[in-house]
C-alpha cells in the first residue's frame, strides 16, 4: 500500500519530540524544586535545634546541611531554562536518492580519445 504525499514536498519538517517545555511548566518545576530543597532545609535546621543536646555530631552535619541548602536550592531556582534536546535531531531531512551513473548499450563504455592509441 502506498501512502499519498502531502503538497509540501520540499518543505523542513520538524519533530514534535525536540520541541522545549512551556515557559510555565519550566518555572512550575523550578518552584517545586526551590520548595522541596528548603523543606529539607528546614527539617535540618528542626533536627539541628532537637539533636544538639543528644547527638552532637549529627545535629552539626544537619547545621551545615541547613547553611548549605538555601544557596544550593536558589543556584537550582534561577538556574534558567532547559537546553533544548540533542538527540533525536529537531529537523529530519528529505530523503535522497542515489544516482545512478549512465552506462552504453550492454554494459561496456565506449573507450574515448584517451584511451585510443
Amino acid at each position: 500500500m502506498k501512502r499519498k504525499r502531502g503538497s509540501n514536498d520540499g518543505a523542513q519538517v520538524f519533530r514534535i519530540t525536540g520541541a522545549r517545555q512551556g515557559l510555565a511548566a519550566d518555572v512550575r518545576g523550578r518552584q517545586r524544586k526551590y520548595v522541596i530543597s528548603m523543606s529539607v532545609r528546614t527539617l535540618a535546621v528542626i533536627l539541628t535545634a532537637v539533636l544538639w543536646d543528644v547527638q552532637r555530631p549529627v545535629a552539626i552535619v544537619t547545621l551545615v546541611l541547613g547553611a548549605l541548602l538555601p544557596y544550593v536550592a536558589v543556584v537550582f531556582a534561577n538556574g534558567g531554562r532547559e537546553s533544548a534536546p540533542a538527540l533525536p535531531s529537531t529537523f529530519v531531512p528529505a530523503p535522497t536518492r542515489p544516482m545512478i551513473a549512465p552506462t552504453a548499450a550492454g554494459g561496456v563504455t565506449e573507450p574515448g580519445p584517451q584511451d585510443r592509441g
